[in-house]
Parts: structure tokens; C-alpha cells; sequence
């Protein structure tokens, strides 16, 4: 199938899809006499995989590493696992960041209640966030 072809049965743009081949996440297909790509079934499972891999984090180096051990070694589920866990405490840590912030944040929000905007000094910009220091 042509390159359009490929693209609206995926759902993905021409752009992306040539991206996506010179990231090294989806093999460069076969060539048409006349130099069109000619791209089998093969590549809509790996564009689907891709589609899959990046909506559970994983960035384009990443997939490119897991096609990479697929391509060469074999099964690559301890490699994606080992990919998933770093994402997952990544994820803890930036929920525990936000979570705090959110503290942070409603600590501010209470102490605005009990100020009098009469009283802001203007050097301080506004007293609802003191400027530490």
C-alpha cells in the first residue's frame, strides 16, 4: 500500500509516518519502480504498536530500543518492563510533586482570605505570595 494509503488507515499523516521511518520505529518499506513506498501489513501492526507504546509513555527512543532488541535478540518483554517501571516511578514522583504543589497552592489560597488588600505593600508586588528571602 502507498504511503496515503497507510496514512488514513492509521490515522496518522504522511509527515508523521516519514518521521516515524527516519526515527527508526517503522522500517523503511520496499520502492515501487516508480519510488513510491510500497508498505505491507507489517508496518500497521507496528504503527499500532507504536500508537500503543507512546500512549503509555514511551518515547520514540525508547520504542526505537524495544524494536531494536525485537529485531535482533528476541522477545523484548523484560526490556519493556524495565521501561514501564521507570515510567511508573517517574509518574510517582511527578504525582507527589504536583501533590504538594496542590498543598502549596491552597496554603496560599487560605491565607488570602484573612488579608486585607488595603494593607499590600506595593514593593512586595502582592502579600498573598510572600517573597522569601
Amino acid at each position: 500500500m502507498r504511503i496515503g494509503e497507510l496514512a488514513a488507515r492509521t490515522g496518522l499523516t504522511v509527515k508523521a509516518l516519514r518521521f516515524y521511518e527516519s526515527a527508526g520505529v517503522l522500517p523503511a518499506p520496499e520502492r515501487q519502480p516508480s519510488g513510491y513506498r510500497d508498505y505491507d501489513e507489517d508496518a500497521l501492526a507496528r504503527l499500532r504498536f507504536v500508537k500503543a507504546a507512546q500512549a503509555a509513555g514511551l518515547t520514540l527512543a525508547e520504542i526505537r530500543q524495544v524494536v531494536t532488541v525485537r529485531e535482533h535478540g528476541g522477545p523484548p518483554c523484560r526490556h519493556v518492563t524495565a521501561l514501564l517501571d521507570a515510567h511508573a516511578a517517574d509518574l510517582d514522583r511527578r504525582i507527589a510533586e504536583v501533590t504538594a504543589l496542590r498543598g502549596q497552592v491552597r496554603r496560599l489560597r487560605n491565607r488570602a482570605e484573612g488579608l486585607d488588600p488595603a494593607t499590600c505593600d506595593a514593593a512586595t508586588v502582592c502579600h498573598v505570595i510572600p517573597a522569601g528571602g
